[in-house]
């Protein structure tokens, strides 16, 4: 088998570098998009939520590369971006929540059974010795130092501020537009100077748009002009480039942009769902004006495109107004759980030089083999990093929608309190997929439930007093990945 998966990389690897070389790169992220927030179905259906919602550019993105069915993250936003950028698993760099603005400030709510796990909440550190930090080389920086012209705009959220990864410069970014310590904006208006007001500036005010102050320019449109400015010099110098565009949208506050907030109204939406629709498609809007650009300047053939969201979809009161755990059916829970509603997340890669277009993959990958894959694609072979990384190039499947791997297994772990209210999956929580098999167990009271996923996907069904042996297996990998990991755990209280 891994003869046959050595002979499979080399032949992709041969086919990518004959037909192009050192390609552009795009990572498209887009920050709390559920699996079900898009007219693109990522199940065997089109559902209802796909019919609510208008992403012709994600259509298109779709139509042109791959889709995965199967994609993950992690159940919050941080923990996402860091291992995004370092090629570990949260478990593994610590970083298991979100990270505050605030230095030395645990993000984790108070609980009556448990201390706060020591986790890094300084987030992650391209510098040692930072206090309560993970030290590890992001790939920025190693594309930076093999030629890459590279470039982050919009959300940041890697590290608290004073600390170095607060700051993208740090991280390997040659251009910084809009990214710094915070994890949702002040407001997405331009009229309110996307929350620059005098005297009520706060540590969500984004930085870096003053031009755009006191115009109706909506933020996620702001963002993309600037992006698309940043492009012009790479592609002019003939210099391949890498842009981290990090959207704002969806998070919170749900504002509308009104460029289309009222299609949604007129369809029947109230208020704070048609808000919620219109950044939706406010976000697609951008990934086409990017694409669109992309083909003005002829660079499209050459530029991988890799979209993806950094959680499951948030679905709790009262942000949304629907029941909550409603708005990622038939996924199970929401942002923060570790149930597929929090995890599993949108994913579509186009590529041009390798990816049949309107291909579909269900093999399972997750965020931490962004960092193998893009420097894959770099053809960047040989590079220095002071960490261990968990993931795996995603190049294979690229080649081939068709490829397989069942024994790998992928883990999750939240030893933190998100919020007080009660949820499922949501706070102490950890979990394993290996092949079609899910064991999700829970820290508080140590139940173990066990899914199959490919026939079950809404984890409806828990099977872990019919399959004992599995759920144990699985449990007992589980842990030793924490172990061998050196997972931060809670503290019970005395």
């Amino acid at each position: 088998m891994k003869f046959k998966l050595l002979l499979l990389f080399l032949f992709v690897h041969s086919i990518v570098y004959a037909q192009t070389s050192r390609p552009n790169i795009i990572v498209f992220l887009v920050d709390d998009m559920g699996w079900q927030d898009t007219s693109v179905p990522f199940w065997t259906e089109q559902t209802p939520l796909n019919k609510r919602h208008h992403t012709p550019n994600m259509e298109r993105l779709a139509k042109a590369g791959m889709k995965f069915t199967s994609a993950y993250a992690t159940p919050v936003c941080t923990p996402t971006r860091t291992s995004m950028l370092t090629g570990m698993n949260a478990s593994r760099h610590g970083v298991t929540n979100w990270t505050s603005p605030w230095p030395n400030d645990n993000t984790d709510a108070k609980d009556d059974q448990f201390d706060p796990a020591p986790w890094n909440i300084n987030g992650l550190s391209p510098v040692p010795g930072i206090p309560n930090t993970i030290y590890a080389t992001p790939f920025p920086q190693i594309l930076k130092e093999h030629g890459y012209f590279t470039i982050h705009v919009g959300k940041a959220h890697w590290a608290s501020m004073g600390t170095p990864g607060s700051s993208p410069y740090n991280m390997g970014f040659m251009v910084n537009i809009a990214g710094h310590s915070a994890g949702h904006p002040q407001s997405y208006y331009g009229k309110e100077n996307y929350g620059n007001i005098q005297g009520k500036a706060s540590a969500q005010a984004v930085p870096d748009l003053s031009s755009y102050h006191g115009t109706d320019t909506f933020l996620t449109e702001a963002l993309t002009l600037e992006a698309i400015k940043t492009l012009e010099a790479p592609i002019r110098n003939k210099q391949p480039f890498y842009l981290n565009m990090a959207h704002y949208a969806v998070h919170t506050p749900i504002q509308a942009d009104h460029r289309f907030f009222q299609k949604y109204i007129d369809a029947g939406l109230d208020t704070i769902e048609a808000r919620y629709a219109s950044l939706v498609e406010g976000m697609d809007k951008s990934l086409g004006d990017i694409m669109n650009y992309l083909k003005s300047m002829k660079v499209d053939q050459n530029t991988v495109i890799i979209f993806m969201s950094d959680n499951g979809g948030l679905s709790l009161t009262p942000h949304r107004t629907a029941p909550a755990h409603t708005q990622n059916l038939p996924l199970r829970a929401g942002k923060g759980s570790v149930y597929e509603g929090g995890i599993r997340v949108p994913m579509i890669v186009s590529w041009p030089a390798l990816i049949k277009p309107g291909t579909v993959t269900d093999q399972y990958v997750i965020i931490d083999d962004f960092f193998p894959t893009i420097l894959s694609l770099a053809g960047i072979k040989k590079y220095e990093m002071v960490q261990q990384i968990d993931g795996i190039s995603m190049v294979p499947i690229f080649a081939n929608p068709s490829y397989s791997d069942t024994s790998r297994a992928l883990i999750w772990h939240y030893p933190n309190k998100w919020n007080n209210q009660a949820g499922p999956g949501i706070n102490y929580y950890s979990a394993i997929r290996k092949g079609s098999w899910k064991m999700v167990y829970s820290m508080r009271d140590g139940k173990k439930e066990l899914y199959n996923l490919k026939n079950d996907i809404g984890e409806n069904h828990d099977l872990a007093s019919f399959y004992p042996s599995k759920t144990n297996e699985l449990y007992d990998l589980l842990f030793s990945r924490l172990k061998e990991n050196k997972a931060p755990m809670m503290v019970m209280k005395k």
